[in-house]
C-alpha cells in the first residue's frame, strides 16, 4: 500500500511492520483507545451498579410482599418464624447489594473518571495532548530515514526503467540484423542506442546501490530514535494497564460478598432460625390456643334477674386483649393449659379471627343471639333511631373483634348513644344503623 507522509510520498510499503513508514500510527492510536477504554470501563461499572440496585429493590419488594402473605396466612409457630427468617435474609442481602452498588459508583467509577481526567488532556482541535506528542516524536524520528527511503525507491525505479530500456534496445538490434532492407546507418544507430542504455543501467545501478548504502547507514539511528519514542508510549500504556488491573481487583472485592463477614452471618443466622423450628412445640401451641386445650365458658344456670345491661358488662369483662393482657373472668377452665397468646409467632390470620367463632347464634346461652334466655331481644337490635346521641368522629381505624363491636375507619362519623362504661367502652350507632360497642378513646366529639 502507498503511504502519504511528508517527504515519503509514493513510498511503497512492503509489509505491515512497525518500521514501515507511517505504521507508528497504530501506537499513537492506542493512546486514543486508552481514553475510550476508560469511558467503556465506567459504562460497564455504571451498568453493573444499576443491576445491583434493581436486584436489591426486587429482593426488598419480594420480601415485603411475602412477609404480608405469610403474616396473614395460616402458618403459625416456630415454622412461621423460620419462614420469616428466609424473608429477613432477602432484606439483609438487599442491603449488601445496595452497598455494592454504592461502592461501584462512589469508589470504582469515580476512581476511573478522575484517572482518565489526569491521564488524557483534550486539546482545542479535538486530539489529546499525549497523542500529539507521540505523533510528533515518531515523525521526527522517522523523517530522515523516510527521506532516504524515498531516494532509494526513486533510484530503484530509475534502475529498473534503464534495465527495461536496455532489453528493448538489444531486442531491436537483434531484429534489425536479420532485416536485409536495413541500411548500415540505421543499424549503427541501433547499436549506439544499446550502448547508451548499457551506460544508463550502470549509472542508475550505481545510484541505487549508493542510496541503499546511505539508507542502511541511517537505519540504526532511525531504529534507536523510534525505539525511544515507542518506549515512552509503552510506559504510558503500562500505567493504564496497571491502573485497570488495580481497579478491577477493587471491583472484584466489592462484588465478592463471600468475603464480607456480615454476609456469612446472614446465612449462619438463617440456618439457626430454621433449625430451631419445632413441630412438637407448634402442635402444642395449636392445641392450647385452637384445640382441646382452650378454656371454655361452659353454660351455667342463670337467674331470671339477668338483664341486658349485665350481659353487656359481663361481655366486656370477659374480653381478652393480647395488647394489655386482660384475663377472662367468670370462665371455668377444664383444659390442661390456659389460653396463651401467640405473641410474635402469631400471624395476622389468627389475630383477625374472633375468639367466639365457635359459638352459634342458635345456642340458647349465646349472649350475641337475637334472643336471650328469657326471650328478650338483643339490646343492640333496639330501634336505634329512637335513641338520642352525640356525633363523634373516629381518630383511628378499628376492626371489631367480637360480634357486638363496631368497625370503622379513621375520619368516619357515628353517633354515641351511651356514655363510656368502667371498661372504657361506649355504645354507638353507625350511619347505616348498625349499633354496637367501640373503644371510647378511639373517637372525639364533633364540635
Amino acid at each position: 500500500m502507498s503511504v502519504t507522509y511528508d517527504d515519503s510520498v509514493g513510498v511503497e510499503v512492503s509489509s505491515d511492520s512497525f518500521w514501515e513508514v507511517g505504521n507508528y500510527k497504530r501506537t499513537v492510536r492506542r493512546i486514543d483507545d486508552g481514553h475510550r477504554l476508560c469511558s467503556d470501563l465506567m459504562g460497564c461499572l455504571h451498568e453493573r451498579a444499576r443491576i445491583e440496585k434493581a436486584y436489591a429493590q426486587q429482593l426488598t419488594e419480594w420480601a415485603r410482599r411475602w412477609r404480608q402473605l405469610v403474616d396473614k396466612g395460616p402458618q403459625y409457630g416456630t415454622v412461621e418464624k423460620a419462614w420469616m427468617a428466609v424473608l429477613t435474609e432477602a432484606e439483609r442481602v438487599s442491603e449488601l447489594h445496595l452497598e455494592v452498588k454504592a461502592s461501584l459508583m462512589n469508589e470504582d467509577f469515580e476512581k476511573v473518571k478522575n484517572w482518565q481526567k489526569e491521564a488524557f488532556h483534550k486539546q482545542m482541535m479535538g486530539s489529546f495532548k499525549e497523542s500529539k506528542e507521540a505523533e510528533d516524536g515518531f515523525r521526527k524520528a522517522q523523517k530522515p530515514w523516510a527521506k532516504k527511503l524515498k531516494e532509494v525507491e526513486a533510484a530503484k525505479k530509475a534502475y529498473h526503467t534503464a534495465c527495461k530500456e536496455e532489453k528493448l534496445a538489444v531486442s531491436r538490434e537483434s531484429s534489425s540484423k536479420a532485416d536485409p532492407a536495413l541500411n548500415p546507418e540505421q543499424l549503427k544507430k541501433l547499436q549506439d542506442k544499446v550502448e547508451k542504455c548499457k551506460q544508463d543501467v550502470l549509472k542508475t545501478k550505481e545510484k541505487y546501490e549508493k542510496a541503499l548504502t546511505e539508507l542502511d547507514a541511517g537505519t540504526p539511528q532511525y531504529m534507536e530514535n523510534m525505539e525511544q519514542v515507542f518506549e515512552q508510549c509503552q510506559q504510558s500504556e503500562e500505567k493504564r494497564l496497571r491502573f485497570f488491573r488495580e481497579v478491577l481487583l477493587e471491583v472484584q472485592k466489592h462484588l465478592d460478598l463471600s468475603t464480607v463477614p456480615s454476609y456469612r452471618n446472614i446465612y449462619r443466622d438463617l440456618e439457626q432460625s430454621i433449625k430451631v423450628a419445632d413441630a412438637v412445640e407448634d402442635l402444642r401451641w395449636f392445641r392450647a390456643n385452637h384445640g382441646p386445650g382452650m378454656s371454655m365458658n361452659w353454660p351455667q344456670f342463670e337467674d331470671e334477674e339477668w338483664s341486658a345491661d349485665l350481659n353487656r358488662t359481663l361481655s366486656r369483662r370477659e374480653k381478652k386483649k393480647a395488647a394489655d393482657g386482660v384475663t377472662l373472668t367468670g370462665i371455668n377452665q377444664t383444659g390442661d393449659q390456659p389460653l396463651q397468646n401467640k405473641h410474635s409467632s402469631m400471624s395476622s390470620y389468627e389475630k383477625t379471627q374472633p375468639y367466639p367463632a365457635d359459638w352459634s347464634d342458635d345456642e340458647p346461652n349465646n349472649p350475641f343471639s337475637s334472643t336471650d334466655a328469657n326471650g328478650d331481644s338483643n339490646p343492640f337490635e333496639e330501634d336505634a333511631t329512637s335513641v338520642p346521641g352525640v356525633r363523634v368522629r373516629a381518630l383511628y381505624d378499628y376492626e371489631g373483634q367480637e360480634q357486638d363491636e363496631l368497625s370503622f375507619k379513621a375520619g368516619d362519623e357515628l353517633t354515641k348513644i351511651e356514655d363510656e362504661d368502667e371498661q372504657g367502652w361506649c355504645k354507638g350507632r353507625l350511619d347505616n344503623g348498625e349499633v354496637g360497642l367501640y373503644p371510647a378513646n378511639y373517637v372525639e366529639a364533633i364540635q
